[in-house]
């Protein structure tokens, strides 16, 4: 069967694991891999997967043989699923097996992988499953930014809401160091807002009140009217 052509691909290729125990087919993954340009890892066993898996930085994707050295790829698949949410980035696992019983799919989903694939693999279904897997990672990044982004956002409104030190003749606000800021200066620094300066209605009226009252043209222009 011919493989479809090259994928489109990002400048940062996407970064895969191929954790295979057969020469034969490994080569021909990473063969299949790299030409259609994604960056590939290869092990050989289970145990050196998953500390590549755990590792920081771990690859996006993952092809996990089923039965491997020292470690299969069901109990790799379960130890990253069961690392802390949030402190890593999150792997798409496909499981690679010449297993194909239902029983068998579903045992490997209970392990937590994302995809199941029968031996021999076809080019095109691999390629979707990876595809799909890119899609996947991608929004799941995009959640943790975004996560990030409103834990920040609630933690400098909680910094704002707690009782601050203000002067009482000055304005300016004491922050945790002792140090004493203009007020627009503090929340800048700890929220990025800007400020764009206007008067009020009531200052406007006071403000034209005392320019009336220290204008004597105007003062007895406002008698003679």
């Amino acid at each position: 069967m011919n493989a479809p052509p090259p994928v489109s691909h990002n400048p940062q290729p996407t970064r895969v694991l191929v954790a295979e125990d057969d020469e034969k087919t490994r080569t021909a993954l990473v063969f299949l891999l790299q030409r259609h340009r994604f960056e590939v890892t290869v092990v050989n066993d289970g145990q050196a997967a998953l500390e590549i898996l755990i590792a920081p930085n771990p690859p996006q994707l993952a092809l996990l043989d089923w039965e491997m050295p020292r470690l299969d790829g069901l109990h790799v698949s379960r130890a990253v699923r069961s690392l802390p949410k949030g402190r890593f980035s999150y792997t798409y696992i496909v499981m690679v097996s010449a297993r194909s019983h239902p029983t068998d799919m579903l045992t490997a989903f209970a392990a937590g992988v994302d995809d199941f694939l029968s031996k021999p693999v076809d080019t095109a279904h691999l390629l979707a499953r990876l595809r799909c897997g890119v899609r996947v990672t991608g929004l799941e990044e995009s959640c943790q930014q975004r996560i990030a982004e409103l834990e920040k956002a609630l933690d400098e409104v909680r910094q704002l809401q707690r009782l601050l030190p203000i002067c009482m003749y000055c304005k300016k606000v004491r922050d945790d160091g002792d140090y004493w800021h203009e007020i627009e200066a503090y929340i800048r620094q700890q929220t990025g807002t800007a400020f764009s300066h206007s008067i009020c209605p009531s200052c406007m009226e006071l403000v034209l009140n005392r320019d009336l009252l220290s204008d004597p043209v105007a003062r007895s222009e406002q008698k003679s009217g």
